[in-house]
């Protein structure tokens, strides 16, 4: 598994101005994917977008209109679309910055917030963490993921479709069902750990080894940028619950409490989880210390039994010549007999202590 990184570096915004788009995250070849969905309720336009100039257009439409930018490495196509929709130039140095916090800024023509999508791969079976920028305007709404592939496949299908009431709302409706659809796939992520957490438990239990420490740490480390991940979201609900921007309205505030619900029980899910783990480290420890005590006791109890049968063994070995029983015809088996009685004796004894 490829190792996450607890602290990105900054140091590609080192001398430069506030403001300046810069990229800061891992290094793609890919192509920027740009995709349109203009929808009323009525009806639905969806395609693919080679000029990105040209959307800026599209922002005083009285429909509601998606863009959504897979792939924020390509630093001009970003810089040129937010340019088109008038966005400040540190919102475009943010949406660049896949380092950010959770959080929600309030321009008035627009709402910008930063949030850590989660999502499970299968394969390679672990958790895939990315940064999406969203911005909010009257009648649009705009999506930076750095990578295709998202948790918002449901949304597309009830817009495509007509089911619900996202067509019937506006767009900030539309960001709220984005916002919603990231916290749900916190807890399939959620879910899917704590499978393997539950696993772990069993083997830590049974069989602990060094793989099993491996994979302990590995599961705290992802539970740490879960945590990252989960904890800022609820200030930026919150923040959306307090602000007094028009473009919220009190069409979304009930939908908005219910969110700030679903952050809390993931956040204490999360808790949950983390502190699972950290107890599964100690009976990690606590086994590995049983299993040591096991051996030490029967190494002691076999040390113990033959304790007397070397005194035995070793009496009879002195090289003295007087000796009564060395020239008796049944001393060698009569001391075999003995030792045997011995350590018979012991293991009885052992076995009435609850020794063994």
């Amino acid at each position: 598994m490829k190792r996450r990184r607890l602290v990105r570096s900054r140091s590609q915004h080192h001398g430069l101005p506030p403001g300046t788009p810069v990229y800061t995250g891992a290094e793609k070849a890919e192509p920027v994917a740009v995709t349109l969905i203009d929808y009323d309720e009525a009806s639905v336009r969806e395609e693919q977008v080679a000029d990105v100039k040209a959307l800026g257009e599209l922002k005083d439409k009285p429909s509601v209109t998606w863009i959504n930018v897979d792939g924020v490495h390509d630093a001009a196509l970003v810089q040129s679309l937010a340019e088109s929709f008038g966005l400040h130039p540190l919102v475009q140095e943010d949406i660049l910055d896949t380092g950010q916090r959770a959080k929600v800024e309030d321009f008035e023509d627009y709402l910008y917030f930063v949030v850590k999508m989660l999502r499970w791969a299968e394969p390679p079976g672990e958790m895939v963490v990315e940064q999406v920028s969203l911005v909010l305007g009257r009648n649009f709404v705009i999506s930076f993921q750095e990578r295709s592939g998202d948790v918002f496949d449901p949304i597309r299908h009830r817009i495509r479709t007509g089911k619900g009431r996202i067509r019937k709302l506006g767009a900030n409706y539309l960001a709220y069902s984005l916002l919603d659809a990231i916290v749900d796939g916190y807890f399939a992520v959620l879910e899917k750990l704590g499978e393997q957490i539950e696993a772990m438990e069993d083997q830590t239990m049974t069989r602990p080894s060094p793989d099993t420490l491996r994979e302990i740490y590995r599961l705290k480390r992802e539970g740490l940028f879960l945590r990252r991940s989960v904890w800022p979201v609820r200030e930026l609900v919150g923040g959306l619950e307090r602000i007094e921007s028009p473009l919220i309205g009190d069409a979304i505030s009930a939908y908005l409490r219910d969110l700030y619900d679903h952050t809390i029980q993931a956040i204490e899910t999360t808790e949950a989880l983390r502190d699972t783990l950290s107890g599964m480290l100690d009976t990690y420890l606590s086994s590995l210390s049983n299993r040591m005590n096991e051996v030490m006791k029967v190494l002691t109890i076999i040390a113990t039994i033959f304790i007397p049968l070397t005194f035995i063994a070793g009496l009879y070995g002195m090289n003295f010549k007087f000796m009564p029983e060395l020239e008796w015809y049944w001393a060698y088996p009569a001391v075999l007999i003995v030792m045997a009685a011995v350590g018979a004796v012991m293991l009885v004894f052992f076995r009435r202590r609850h020794w063994l």
